[in-house]
């Protein structure tokens, strides 16, 4: 599997595995270990899923050396801030048992988030992070950010999938040198994106499924993909997506599903801020 060169220069995973809602710790841990297993080199958790010490259990555990996993993680919005952040830093290092991390994220554009850049520019310049970024910034606030700060974001974590393709965010995206990264690339299974008949359609051309279709619609444009699965099949399935190619016909295609707007969060709400700042999580 191929990997996403950085704006600064580090090679990240192209395809990922998540661990978002997978609250069963022994489940998550044993997620993690069958990803690993099948090849992924990407595992991204966050403070507020709750989970990041089953994670830390399973690389621990695998007999891979730690520099061959990139490991991602977030701050959430109650560490926000300066020193909230560095705290909330620290904790994710010591759960999951490493000493640095390749990508560390600020996990909503909300609160003090300036305040956690710093945090991040002098962890980055530190070399205890090797890549830095943001989840969920829409042009406005990522372009304040980018003007505000003496360095870029290396990564926006977004929502991303058939339904949701966020062109105008990935336009400016692209012009400031942010790579983009599909966080629900499946769509949490919504819609019926396993049985949507477009993507059954391109799948029987190859002899794959729906799920595999999109995550190399995904990597295909140079988007890194994090499917999240707790089936051993499934997370098998998902990584295995380097053996076809999309014609132009087939990428056209599921373009044309976009909807234009999310499908699962829309942070541009004062609804969805007022409910994701009280969300309370515990390390």
């Amino acid at each position: 599997m191929e990997d996403l060169q950085l704006s600064n220069g580090f090679e990240l995973p192209i395809l990922g595995y998540g661990v978002y809602q997978i609250d069963d710790l022994d489940e998550c841990k044993r997620g993690v270990a069958s990803a690993l297993d099948d090849g992924y080199r990407l595992i991204d958790t966050a403070a507020c899923y709750g989970n990041e010490r089953a994670v830390g259990d399973a690389l621990s555990e695998a007999a891979i050396p730690r520099g061959e996993v990139s490991i991602s993680s977030k701050v959430w919005i109650q560490q926000k801030g300066y020193e909230g952040t560095i705290q909330s830093f620290e904790k994710t290092l010591m759960n999951l048992q490493t000493d640095y991390l390749d990508l560390y994220l600020i996990h909503m554009p909300y609160g003090d988030y300036q305040g956690s850049w710093r945090a991040m520019e002098d962890l980055y310049e530190q070399g205890r992070v090797r890549a830095i970024g943001v989840c969920n910034f829409l042009p406005d606030r990522l372009i304040d950010l980018i003007l505000s700060s003496r360095i870029a974001p290396m990564v926006n974590q977004i929502e991303l999938h058939p339904f949701t393709q966020q062109i105008a965010l990935r336009k400016v995206m692209a012009e400031q040198g942010v790579a983009p990264m599909a966080w629900a690339p499946l769509a949490e299974g919504r819609r019926g994106i396993f049985d949507n008949p477009v993507l059954k359609r391109i799948g029987q051309r190859y002899g794959k499924t729906p799920a595999q279709v999109v995550l190399r619609w995904l990597t295909q444009q140079g988007i890194c993909a994090i499917p999240k699965s707790v089936h051993e099949e499934r997370i098998r399935e998902n990584h295995n997506i380097a053996d076809f190619s999309l014609d132009d016909d087939d990428m056209h295609d599921i373009s044309a599903m976009d909807t234009g707007v999310p499908l699962i969060l829309d942070v541009d709400t004062p609804e969805e801020a007022t409910r994701l700042h009280g969300i309370s999580h515990t390390q």
